[in-house]
């Protein structure tokens, strides 16, 4: 069978028209005024380019704040820059740039409203996709997995429904959770800010989020064409947002910076149409129970309640594949509403000796260490009994990379023995001895 070909996502509409913004003049003038300011914009195409907008769009915005006597052409056309006649902020401008920027910092693209932004995400939702089998194992071809994982991941990714893995430390939950987001594999539209209430909430995150390199259009061609698509969106690779330990309840709602009075979404929004993946569950300071009840509503009716400072409740989308990894049993985490409302539990086990040997022997030809039958032996005969032959898809990494430090060391060529695996397994484990003081 071969790989699906993702159907590409329908972009959002350039813009036409300054109402097309769903933005008041209120908010596209100051946006602009507080741009200029902060940014020392001039011509009109410097400000199309910094406000996100069309180039014939940002000139009748600036025109219209001529008008109110905000913005002054300099009368200097540069030459350097097309030949684009300059503009500047008035003294009238400046004051009500500084009066914006004391009520916010937000400057450079226009917002997105919230309403816009929710049909884009109905367009682009991560459960739009169709995940094959072909696909999981290509983003997870360099993993060594049981032959019904793939089986049992399938109709949970391609659900886009929430997934429990479980199981011992050290086996590839985390990449297996990173290789279900690369199986997504198309692009998706994130906008730069939203819109709500007269508030900017800040969405695009470098961290998250993956611009995909647009192809220019061909300055030679006589016939332009324009924006193809909302020039307030990136285009990206479906985000994912990994957390740990670190994860708190405070980080799932929305982050208010009061110095700069702007907001920063939160990271299940800045997930959407993408993966969440909470690993490590249960280290986490609040307790596992309270944020699976965190997420309840959401997984379940497909939206988020935030709020703003003034204490207003609004709805934003939750459109995010929710992967949650941990080590410990999950009747150990959750009692059994929670449980039923994850809608599929994967186990990841430690390796068979036969899958434990092929991954160490694909490591090994990766960091280039020679293997040994007498060392494999020796390891397999007389050192994983003391451990009762639970194997670990991290210990082949483990071992070779303290390997490789002893011979490095040492000065002596890559290599295997049984003297070798014995000084790298002291350091797999430690042992139970009491301290002398």
């Amino acid at each position: 069978m071969n790989m699906m070909v993702p159907n590409p996502v329908p972009a959002p509409a350039p813009l036409k028209t300054l109402s097309d913004t769903g933005l008041s003049m209120v908010m596209m003038r100051d946006v602009l005024l507080k741009t200029m300011f902060r940014k020392s914009c001039e011509t009109a195409r410097e400000i199309a380019a910094a406000v996100c907008m069309p180039v014939p769009l940002a000139q009748e915005l600036v025109d219209i704040i001529r008008k109110a006597g905000l913005v002054e052409a300099t009368g200097t056309l540069h030459a350097g820059k097309g030949g684009d006649m300059g503009f500047q902020l008035t003294e009238a401008g400046k004051a009500r740039a500084l009066d914006a920027l004391s009520q916010s910092e937000y400057y450079g693209a226009m917002p997105v409203p919230l309403e816009i932004y929710k049909q884009q995400t109905r367009k682009q939702s991560v459960r739009n996709v169709q995940i094959t089998r072909d696909a999981l194992l290509r983003s997870m071809g360099h993993l060594i997995l049981p032959p019904n994982l793939i089986d049992q991941l399938g109709p949970a990714v391609g659900s886009g429904r929430s997934v429990l893995m479980y199981g011992p430390p050290g086996n590839g939950k985390s990449s297996i959770a990173e290789g279900i987001r690369a199986a997504l594999g198309d692009h998706i539209y994130i906008p730069h800010a939203l819109e709500y209430a007269g508030q900017v909430i800040t969405l695009f995150d470098p961290i998250v989020h993956t611009p995909v390199p647009v192809k220019p259009e061909d300055p030679n061609c006589l016939r332009k064409t324009g924006p193809r698509f909302d020039e307030r969106y990136i285009v990206c690779q479906r985000p994912t947002v990994m957390t740990g330990g670190e994860l708190t309840l405070s980080m799932l709602d929305l982050n208010y910076n009061p110095v700069a009075r702007t907001y920063q979404a939160s990271l299940q929004l800045k997930s959407s149409g993408g993966v969440f993946i909470v690993d490590d569950l249960g280290r986490q300071e609040e307790p596992p129970q309270s944020l699976i009840n965190r997420w309840i509503v959401p997984m379940e009716m497909g939206y988020d309640i935030l709020a703003l400072q003034s204490g207003e409740k609004f709805e934003v989308p939750f459109d995010t594949l929710v992967v949650f990894s941990t080590n410990f049993h999950p009747n150990k985490l959750f009692d059994g509403a929670a449980l039923r409302r994850i809608f599929f539990k994967v186990l990841i086990d430690g390796p068979t000796q036969e899958d434990f040997l092929k991954i160490f022997a694909m490591v090994a030809k990766k960091k280039k260490v020679p293997l040994d039958e007498a060392a494999l032996v020796h390891m397999l005969k007389q050192k994983y009994p003391t451990i009762d032959y639970v194997y670990a898809n991290f210990h082949a990494p483990f071992l070779l990379d303290q390997i490789i430090a002893i011979c490095e060391y040492e000065g002596i060529p890559y290599q295997m023995t049984p003297d070798l695996i014995d000084r790298a397994w002291e350091n797999l484990f430690v042992s139970e001895v009491e301290f002398s003081h």
